[in-house]
């Protein structure tokens, strides 16, 4: 099962927002990345992608979820015809795939 993740928000500079957000509305820093920073409000694990620059890639709704098995939810979302846009993937910050909306908008899934 799919739980909201995270929201994109496009800063000027993550470092200086995350410090805004903690500072001004008490949410805690979750992240802290070269070129991204998250944070959330007290008590909800929603959190928001500090982006910096600009918005997201063409398609690239912003958007995240999380799920306890990549593997797992991305071979049950093709099993319903979803479009799969990027396939089960590792990085060092860590495991995700991406899918598609009918209108091609992208999600995320990223492993908890």
């Amino acid at each position: 099962m799919l739980r909201l993740n995270s929201l994109a928000v496009v800063v000027g500079d993550e470092k200086k927002a995350a410090k805004w957000y903690k500072e001004k509305l008490g949410f805690r820093v979750r992240d802290a990345f070269p070129h991204w920073h998250t944070v959330s409000a007290p008590g909800s694990d929603t959190k928001l992608h500090l982006c910096i620059d600009a918005p997201p890639e063409s398609g690239n709704s912003g958007i995240a979820f999380t799920a306890k098995d990549c593997k797992r939810e991305e071979a049950a979302l093709r099993k319903k015809g979803v479009k799969i846009t990027t396939p089960t993937t590792s990085e060092d910050w860590g495991t995700y795939f991406m899918f598609a909306d009918p209108d091609g908008n992208e999600f995320w899934v990223v492993q908890d």
